[in-house]
């Protein structure tokens, strides 16, 4: 039985609902103290003052750092290189007495028991220089400026091609329109902690609530300048991320900076409202124009868009980068702008950049249909584009189109009246709508281990993260399909920065890149074990070939006679050995990078329904049709477009930190009044996947399934919402007050 393509549970599931599973505050380590970090309540200014007399004198306190006492940082901890981070510099807490945002870490208080630690927190006295700040993308848009392209690692907008405000004149309809999607925030169920254990000699074991452990590794040498052989980090499991553990955060910074001075373990966990203090989903206001013949085919494509970042760094998302390869336009012209605001550096959030832009370009596409009196469908296929115009390449694979028609013939799509509010049950508005998703189909290099034990145990190794998403199971999967083992006889050795190289979890490159050096360390191990085999004593394989065995039922068997095998542990047996090993790396082809153009694309169909006076939406019934390369895992595959999904829905309907201009903070930093979707918010989800295999985005044709879930969901369901009212809202996400009369 073939183990890639079968449905499987987690094979972590078990250590995590029994709560085996550790988290970085979950560890125990001899002599711990606890650390409270402090945060600043105004946006912009100066430290004074800093009183810590009284914080000093309760009872157990053992320190209280600030700018004025921390330790000494190496001397290039201001460069970007430290991290995965956009160009700039990089915030270091406690670095100096300047206040750059509301909620800025100012003190870190350590105790010997967390509650003397959080008393003593708030006895802290200090007096604060306040200085005008700016928070409102609105009021800043004109100040917005060309980002810092250099190491950005953002691809910048596409040049223009033809003459768009030509082309804009030429058509027979037009559309202008703003569309505006506010602040959002990573809320995982597990807050941002770091347990910093002292082994002593200098030597520290981290568990961090990150997406990359060798990430946190080297930022730790970079910052605090000590070896990184003497640095081990450790993310065995991750409680959500979404994008949030990307970089290192301050409460990395901050535990190990008081682990290192007072040569003892030490422990800090954020508060829910301390995870409003970093990175978030940026605010984004994008205008387009966009025209169309008499025949539905587009004449013109202007994108332009500007959202924030913080003073120091220029954070970037590719906004305005999709138009141009999804829709068939000779006249383009796509433009991107940053607005400095006194607030923490935006960061990744699922999709960046793509699900935000696909709210202006799905729902402009929606807008334009409407004016040229065509389906949504019909007038998104008129413009299917079979090349990405803007860098003229072929796609290593499309096959949007076909998700396309199943998806809709799964909804009912053509059961669909046009006019809207035609559609209706009793005291409810039913609409339906439909938009496009696209997303990158990445791999990066990353290097893993494979080991087979005397007793037939194998044993799979690369620092790559789980944030959730399943890579535990895909990884065993992949060990046992290549190996002819069982599952159950698969361990996964994942989140840990001693072992194989791997860049950080996200991007959906994942699968991609630690399946298949996992898949690569694998065959070198097929290899060893083949060889040794062929040179045991009366070996039935002797005479064979690699070509001609299958490894199968733990076991080495000619493909043409299975009876003639070799148990993989008598391999080991008749050699004497306790173990066989071998690594394995995998990389993208540069040249088929350059050649073609990689992306996964979605269809999705949203219905909603209206209390048609209050005004209330529940989304009833969501399709999405997925064409995202081969599928490893077809349980996990489609437990993450169901969250990407759900994700979309928060963006549509609930998700949005409200910043108080007058004091520059969020003023809903909390789970009670920043709303997502709940469990009785998600109704039917349909998932579907487009045969697609794709070896030239990996060895394995996976294109990987993290994003493509959330992209295109918001715009379909405020599609859908204009059709159920013929109430068009181009501000998300769309609240019950933005629907009333």
């Amino acid at each position: 039985m073939g183990h890639i393509g079968t449905p499987t549970s987690r094979v972590d599931g078990r250590a995590k609902v029994t709560g085996t599973a550790r988290y970085a505050a979950e560890y125990v380590a001899p002599d711990l103290a606890y650390g409270v970090v402090v945060s600043s309540p105004v946006a912009r200014g100066k430290i004074r003052a800093i009183d810590a007399s009284a914080a000093l004198a309760v009872p157990g306190v053992v320190q209280v750092f600030t700018h004025e006492n921390r330790p000494s940082l190496a001397w290039f901890s201001r460069s970007w290189q430290d991290e995965v981070a956009p160009p700039g510099s990089p915030f270091r807490p406690l670095y100096d007495k300047e206040i750059h945002y509301s909620g800025q870490p100012v003190a870190l208080v350590v105790a010997e028991e967390f509650e003397a630690a959080r008393h003593a927190a708030t006895l802290l006295r200090i007096e604060y220089e306040t200085l005008p700040h700016a928070t409102d993308l609105g009021a800043a848009r004109e100040e917005a400026y060309e980002p810092r392209k250099k190491r950005s690692g953002i691809p910048p907008p596409a040049k223009p091609r033809g003459d768009a405000q030509a082309g804009y004149e030429a058509g027979a309809v037009k559309l202008e329109a703003e569309y505006r999607h506010g602040f959002e925030h990573h809320n995982p169920m597990e807050m941002h902690a770091a347990t910093v254990v002292w082994e002593g000699d200098g030597r520290i074991t981290v568990y961090d609530k990150t997406q990359g452990s060798q990430n946190c590794q080297s930022y730790i040498h970079n910052v605090f300048g000590i070896p990184s052989d003497q640095v081990r980090v450790v993310n065995a499991y991750v409680g959500g991320a979404f994008g949030s553990g990307l970089r290192p955060h301050y409460q990395l910074f901050l535990a190990v900076m008081a682990a290192t001075q007072l040569e003892r373990s030490v422990r800090v966990v954020l508060t829910r409202q301390q995870m409003f203090t970093f990175t978030h989903r940026p605010d984004t206001i994008q205008k387009m124009a966009l025209a169309a013949d008499a025949d539905g085919k587009l004449t013109a494509f202007r994108h332009e868009a500007v959202q924030n970042t913080s003073r120091f760094e220029d954070y970037q998302e590719a906004v305005v980068n999709w138009a141009g390869l999804l829709y068939k336009c000779d006249n383009t012209l796509f433009d991107y702008r940053l607005a400095q605001l006194d607030l923490p550096t935006p960061g990744d959030m699922r999709a960046p950049g793509a699900a935000t832009g696909l709210i202006g370009i799905e729902c402009a596409m929606d807008e334009l249909a409407y004016a040229a009196k065509l389906d949504p469908l019909e007038f998104r296929l008129r413009n299917y584009s079979e090349i990405d115009q803007d860098n003229n390449r072929k796609y290593t694979s499309k096959a949007l189109r076909e998700a396309y028609h199943i998806g809709a013939e799964r909804f009912g799509w053509g059961r669909r009246s046009m006019a809207p509010g035609s559609m209706r049950e009793g005291g409810e508005l039913i609409g339906w709508g439909m938009a496009t998703g696209v997303w990158e189909a990445m791999m990066m290099k990353t290097a893993a281990n494979a080991v087979l034990h005397a007793d037939g145990r194998v044993e799979v190794a690369c620092a790559t993260s789980d944030i959730g998403t399943g890579t535990y199971t895909i990884l065993a999967q992949i060990a046992a399909e290549a190996l002819g083992v069982d599952l159950a006889r698969v361990t996964v050795r994942i989140g840990d920065s001693d072992l194989p190289k791997s860049p950080v979890s996200g991007g959906s490159w994942t699968a991609a890149s630690a399946g298949a050096a996992v898949d690569a360390a694998c065959q070198a191990l097929r290899k060893s074990l083949f060889k040794l085999a062929r040179g045991m004593d009366d070996s039935p394989l002797a005479n064979a070939s690699l070509d001609r065995v299958v490894f199968d039922g733990g076991a080495i068997r000619l493909a043409d006679d299975e009876a003639r095998a070799v148990a993989l542990t008598d391999v080991l047996t008749a050699h004497h050995l306790s173990l066989v090993e071998e690594e394995g790396a995998a990389s993208p082809s540069m040249i088929s990078s350059m050649r073609y153009s990689r992306y996964t694309h979605s269809a999705v169909f949203a219905e909603v329904r209206v209390d048609a006076q209050l005004k209330v939406v529940r989304v009833t019934r969501i399709v999405n049709a997925v064409a995202a390369g081969r599928i490893l895992n077809p349980k996990t595959a489609r437990s993450q477009i169901l969250g990407g999904v759900v994700m979309g829905m928060g963006m549509a309907l609930y998700e949005e930190t409200m910043p108080d201009h007058r004091f520059g903070r969020f003023m809903n930093h909390n789970l009670a009044e920043y709303h997502v979707a709940a469990h009785a918010d998600v109704q039917g989800i349909d998932v579907i996947f487009v045969d697609e295999p794709d070896e030239e985005v990996s060895p394995l044709g996976v294109k990987g399934l993290g994003e493509i879930g959330i992209v295109g969901t918001p715009a379909a369901i405020a599609n859908a919402i204009f059709h159920a009212t013929g109430k068009r809202v181009r501000e998300l996400p769309i609240t019950i007050d933005k629907l009333l009369d």
